[in-house]
């Protein structure tokens, strides 16, 4: 059974194997990862055609006798200024996976980061009270993983998330929140027991824990 430290102390906290002992499986993080960035997008983008281009109600000139080509409107595509031909238009992105497809890639990631040694768990009792930024970056500095550090916290925990949110390269997520892509995009997760108790009943699907 893998284990994680704590960090400020020498315990260390049992990691469920149900969650964090399942093979990498790369295709349905892979998978996920895009559905989460996908979901992510606005697709707010959007060009005018030629129906929506102010002007060009009458033709440019008459039908016959000029030796041009006959024109409706100056608002054509072909015309400077006018309408865009198979523009973007605002659209969804987002696309379904299975939840069983998104457990199983939670799992992959929460592995990933046990099998590392590079999940630790953080004590918030000293950051409760009072925040502070100095004693947050002392205790990641301590724990000596690469920079690109993903805090979990419950929404509970809010103000320590306070000392954690301005350290360089350190990011503060509700454990709720946290998807595969936040995972495998971290160096090292950090996560309260809270955060972590959340995680797991996510990773294995138990109620209250929806993937």
């Amino acid at each position: 059974m893998a284990s994680a430290p704590v960090l400020g102390g020498t315990n260390k906290v049992e990691l469920d194997d149900a969650a964090f002992g399942a093979e990498f499986h790369e295709p349905l993080v892979h998978e996920s990862v895009r559905a989460e960035l996908a979901a992510r997008r606005q697709g707010t983008h959007a060009t005018k055609t030629r129906g929506k281009v102010a002007g060009g109600g009458a033709k440019p000139w008459r039908q016959k006798g000029t030796g041009r080509a006959r024109q409706g409107s100056i608002r054509a595509p072909h015309f400077a200024g006018g309408g865009t031909v198979f523009g973007p238009q605002p659209r969804s992105y987002t696309f379904k996976v299975n939840r069983k497809e998104r457990r199983a890639a939670l799992r992959s990631a929460l592995s990933l980061h046990a099998g590392r040694g590079s999940l630790a768990v953080l004590d918030p009792a000293p950051f409760g009270e009072t925040p502070s930024a100095k004693q947050a970056a002392a205790l990641v500095a301590e724990w000596g993983q690469p920079r690109g550090v993903l805090v979990v916290l419950t929404e509970a925990e809010a103000r320590v998330a306070l000392s954690f949110r301005n350290l360089d390269r350190t990011s503060v997520l509700p454990a709720d929140a946290v998807g595969v892509t936040d995972l495998v995009g971290a160096s090292a997760v950090l996560c309260s027991q809270g955060a972590l108790d959340a995680l797991t009943a996510r990773a294995k699907g138990e109620k209250g824990g929806e993937a």
